[in-house]
């Protein structure tokens, strides 16, 4: 199973926390680092929150060897054209080892303060489908005219193309009901969704397999990966230690009741635990991991997953 780790942006981590983890993610074997596309702070009251795609445009220069990416783009924040052209960018800055994940966002309250138009429900997937079909029309299509709800786009030749061909892997993220699996059968490379239960993550993993059969695509060519909470220890003491920690972001909390109530949905216990609950993730079908390290300046976590337990994943 492939793992990289994930970090929430929008908490308080500077640009040198970033080209840290990222050094700590290019030395521990992790496929990739990969952050949120937020502008304000979910965990804290306020927090610092540097631009996704700029921080990736960074990143880029100065690492060698991981995949980048996003969990996800919002597609409230930016005009398609604008993204898949910053896509392409980072694309070529790192050559080639750009992921881009795009969902439909949910944030009410950043979208408020930002003064970006929170649409309904609907109506946010609707833009969201129109933006993915921008998006890989700008990476693989020639000169092009589109007429949509949102977008209108006349002789539209994107250049240059993506180094990766046809495009850099796309990675939708949702929980996968009817629309947006079929959008995922049509033009996902990947599926991202966030933990849960074993039957809910079956019941997410069957519904992509029936759209990508209803598409004519094999479900084995489209990844389904989860984005969960890690909190993982060398001991039991440990973890509690690193559900402490987080806790205290809020002020109060009881680390022990955390870890029964979160242990079927997050990555949470010791090596040997997290590493069992990863075998019944691959069992679901479940293709890459993403570890959501939500104490961003613990380094040693970082280095315990890539000593321990990714030797135990392969």
């Amino acid at each position: 199973m492939r793992a990289c780790l994930m970090i929430e942006g929008q908490e308080g981590v500077t640009w040198d926390d970033w080209v840290r983890l990222a050094r700590l993610v290019e030395d521990t074997g992790l496929e990739g680092l990969f952050r949120s596309d937020h502008y304000t702070a979910i965990l804290h009251d306020d927090a610092g929150a540097l631009d996704a795609w700029a921080t990736l445009a960074g990143l880029a220069a100065v690492t060698e060897r991981i995949r980048l990416g996003t969990l996800v783009s919002p597609a409230t924040f930016r005009h398609p054209s604008v993204l898949a052209r910053m896509a392409v960018t980072v694309d070529h800055i790192s050559g080639g080892r750009l992921d881009v994940g795009m969902g439909s966002g949910w944030y009410e309250r950043e979208h408020l303060a930002h003064g970006f138009p929170f649409l309904d429900g609907r109506r946010r997937f609707d833009l969201f489908a129109e933006q993915v079909e921008v998006v890989v029309r700008s990476w693989t299509g020639e000169r092009f005219d589109h007429t949509g709800p949102s977008y209108e786009l006349r002789g539209q030749a994107a250049l240059p193309r993506p180094v990766q061909r046809p495009h850099p892997p796309l990675v939708l993220g949702g929980s996968v009901k009817r629309r947006f699996a079929a959008l995922a059968a049509r033009y996902a490379t990947e599926v991202n969704t966030l933990g849960a239960p074993n039957d809910e993550l079956r019941a997410r993993k069957e519904r992509l397999d029936r759209a990508c059969e209803e598409a004519g695509r094999d479900p084995a060519t489209l990844g389904f990966s989860v984005m969960t909470a890690c909190f993982v220890g060398s001991d039991q003491r440990e973890v509690l230690d690193r559900l402490r920690a987080f806790l205290s972001i809020r002020g109060d909390g009881d680390p022990e009741a955390l870890l029964v109530e979160r242990r079927d949905r997050w990555l949470v216990g010791t090596v040997d635990e997290v590493a069992a609950r990863l075998e019944e993730l691959r069992a679901l079908g479940v293709t890459r991991v993403f570890l959501q390290h939500l104490n961003h300046s613990d380094d040693d976590m970082v280095s315990l997953v890539g000593d321990r337990l990714l030797p135990a994943l392969r």
